[in-house]
């Protein structure tokens, strides 16, 4: 039998439809708001696999090409091989709010695959999001949901909810918010300088277009009426727990206020080693239920110490910013370079600069776009101490680049004032609580150090939460263990002005708007405390572009001109190349950008595209070619491919037999423009060029 439910979100309709497809997974949803169809399927498998103690929760979103009536590029032209950039923030998107409903022993193997099947001008990201939470509430699965996710924008003042791709260029902001009927559990996104109390407000008022879609999936299972498989019994060994707590409790308790995190990490492993052996005769073969007893006394233990002795784990008060220091210029040969330390946090970032060639093509549902600004994240094993292969970015080091990207967009030049594509990298050397963040800070000082004409400094930092009954904590700048330790992981990006960029994930059921108030306060003066820090070093764009950095002259030139530059089969414009070693790019409209590391070559190229474009004057002189002589004047070139008649009368000051008197095919002559028609046509004169005559002097 098939079931809908209908509910208006964002003055659309959204329909919840199930029973027609995918009818074999535990649970399907075909998801349409407007023209935008999403086929969701949750599926588990009836067997936990051997060895597994953890969620193996995997999703994954795909766009399909034919959505948008398009054939995919590349050579085998299907969607196959690694997802793009989007569909990976999208699956991530989609995991983060859902991954925490799960039973603490929910160990089967689990799976949602989200699929556009048709697009239109709603985005399907949020759609899929919400599709998810349904396809796990009908199905037989123990989901503790539901939950749902709308995208909130601003344009003239005004929340918008869900604004549609046309709309977006004229928001302020661009927010995903996810949430239960209780609270708000996720949200991701980027805005315009936007204040602290207009974020909570945006974020509220998502909540509350929220409510009406967690209203129609309850009514939906309703309809289906699908009996759900009792969670996972957890079954506890008292004596266990005790002896676990005898034997580890103090211990635990100097581990965990032990500052150096190598230290720290030893001195934990030392204690599970000593725990483990001293159980070992009683408890033969339990080695992973004593280590998840321990790992549930460390949280206790450092949960308690923060809400009764109010201590951190480093000592710090809940507000206080750990040392930072700052080196910019710490590469010699690269185009900019920052080394932003913060604790036990280290990032090394880099900006090269590049033409518009070195832009990136972006091929999506919507068209092929290029991005002229890139931010990349690299985290190696090593900035944890840790051995393992190096591989491919995966989704949470693109994640974490895209959260910095979209914190310093905001600030960068528009495309037009500065000619450059932007790429900076961000290598984590070292890492103990916010590496993204702190890419945030390095990233901004990096900009500014290469010369790029930012507006202001971007800095970042990460918020958690310790929440116990109705008591709550809010830590700045959390280490590593308070993010894996408490219940929120919130970071925020921005100036004094406002927010640029923010990323929040909850653990618990949900967050209030009074912890979320709290929360971006806090952040507020953490943030312009490390503004200040990185101020202090570098407060503004450095003048010059380094000296390895290409320069780069962009000129308009009439489109009807490109075809000459060019030349045929390019021949023109590689001789320019090859002659000058300049870079040269000419879009469609007639920009040409040169680009050089040497200023004087760029200067030759464009004086040879000029020459090679230029258009002729009246009045103006020309060095020309006669390239045909007739018996009414003589046809001279005086630009590439633009020639003019020099008249038998505009030869010379007396009168002309014969053109052939005075040039003759192949002859270099001075020539002045004395008229342009209508239809183009050029009047040349050779006379009006020459010195007056003797007669005329005296005269």
């Amino acid at each position: 039998m098939i079931h809908k439910v209908q509910v208006e979100v964002g003055g659309r309709p959204l329909i919840f439809e199930t029973g027609q497809v995918a009818k074999q997974a535990s649970g399907s949803i075909l998801m349409r708001y407007g023209d935008t169809v999403v086929i969701i399927a949750a599926t588990s498998e009836d067997r936990v696999r051997e060895g597994i103690d953890f969620l193996p929760l995997m999703v994954d979103y795909q766009e399909m090409s034919y959505a948008a009536g398009r054939i995919p590029g590349g050579f085998f032209r299907r969607e196959i091989g690694r997802p793009s950039e989007k569909e990976t923030l999208t699956s991530r998107l989609i995991d983060r709010p859902i991954r925490p409903l799960f039973p603490k022993k929910w160990n089967f193997e689990t799976q949602v695959v989200a699929t556009v099947m048709s697009v239109d001008e709603n985005e399907p990201d949020v759609v899929a999001l919400t599709g998810a939470s349904a396809a796990l509430h009908i199905s037989p699965i123990p989901f503790q949901g539901p939950v749902a996710a709308v995208r909130v924008g601003r344009i003239g003042g005004e929340f918008v909810i869900n604004p549609t791709g046309a709309q977006m260029p004229e928001s302020d902001m661009n927010l995903v918010v996810a949430g239960s009927r209780d609270a708000v559990v996720m949200v991701e996104g980027a805005a315009g300088f936007v204040p602290e109390d207009e974020i909570t407000d945006a974020i509220m008022y998502a909540h509350q277009a929220i409510l009406p879609i967690i209203d129609a999936q309850d009514e939906l299972l309703k309809m289906v009426g699908t009996v759900k498989q009792a969670p996972p019994e957890v079954v506890v060994d008292e004596t266990l727990v005790e002896r676990v707590n005898s034997l580890a409790t103090e211990e635990m308790r100097r581990v965990m206020t032990t500052a150096d995190k190598m230290e720290r990490r030893d001195a934990r492993k030392a204690l599970k080693v000593r725990v483990k052996e001293e159980l070992a005769a009683d408890y033969e073969g339990r080695d992973k239920e004593i280590e998840g007893l321990l790992e549930d006394l460390e949280k206790r233990v450092v949960r308690r110490m923060m809400v009764e002795q109010r201590k951190r784990i480093d000592g710090r008060a809940f507000d206080q910013i750990r040392p930072i220091t700052i080196e910019v210029g710490k590469l010699p040969r690269t185009h900019g370079s920052a080394l932003f330390t913060r604790g036990e946090t280290q990032v090394l970032a880099v900006v090269t600069l590049g033409s518009s060639s070195d832009e990136q093509k972006i091929e999506a549902l919507a068209g092929e776009t290029f991005k002229s600004f890139m931010l990349h994240y690299n985290f190696p094993p090593f900035c944890v101490g840790e051995v393992k292969p190096l591989r491919g970015p995966g989704r949470r080091e693109i994640g974490h680049g895209a959260l910095a990207e979209r914190a310093i967009k905001p600030s960068l030049p528009l495309n037009g004032e500065f000619p450059y594509t932007i790429r900076v990298v961000s290598e984590v050397l070292e890492s103990n609580g916010s590496s993204s963040m702190a890419t945030v800070c390095g990233s901004s000082l990096a900009l500014m150090d290469a010369g790029v004409p930012v507006t202001d400094s971007i800095a970042g930092i990460a918020m958690g939460l310790v929440k116990e009954g109705d008591e709550f904590i809010v830590l700045s700048d959390i280490l590593g263990d308070e993010d894996h330790l408490g219940d929120m992981d919130f970071k925020v990006t921005g100036t004094e002005q406002g927010i640029t960029a923010i990323q929040m994930d909850v653990k618990i059921s949900g967050i209030s708007r009074e912890i979320l108030r709290k929360a971006l306060d806090q952040a507020r003066t953490g943030r312009i405390y490390i503004l200040g820090k990185m101020k202090e070093v570098l407060d503004r764009p450095r003048p010059e572009l380094s000296p390895y950095s290409p320069r780069v002259v962009t000129i308009q030139i009439n489109p009807d001109k490109i075809r000459d530059v060019i030349g045929p089969g390019g021949k023109v414009i590689r001789a320019i190349v090859a002659e000058t070693g300049t870079k040269i790019d000419i879009d469609d409209s007639g920009r040409v950008v040169v680009m050089s590391p040497d200023g004087a070559a760029c200067d030759k190229a464009i004086e040879k595209i000029r020459s090679i474009t230029a258009e002729p004057e009246i009045g103006q002189l020309y060095k020309a070619k006669v390239v045909r002589v007739t018996d009414f004047g003589a046809f001279a070139e005086i630009l590439p491919n633009t020639e003019g008649l020099i008249h038998i009368s505009q030869l010379e000051h007396r009168r002309v037999r014969k053109v052939t008197d005075v040039v003759n095919e192949g002859d270099e002559v001075l020539v002045k423009v004395i008229d342009i028609d209508k239809d183009g046509r050029i009047r040349l004169s050779r006379k009006a060029a020459l010195p007056p005559q003797e007669e005329e002097k005296k005269q």
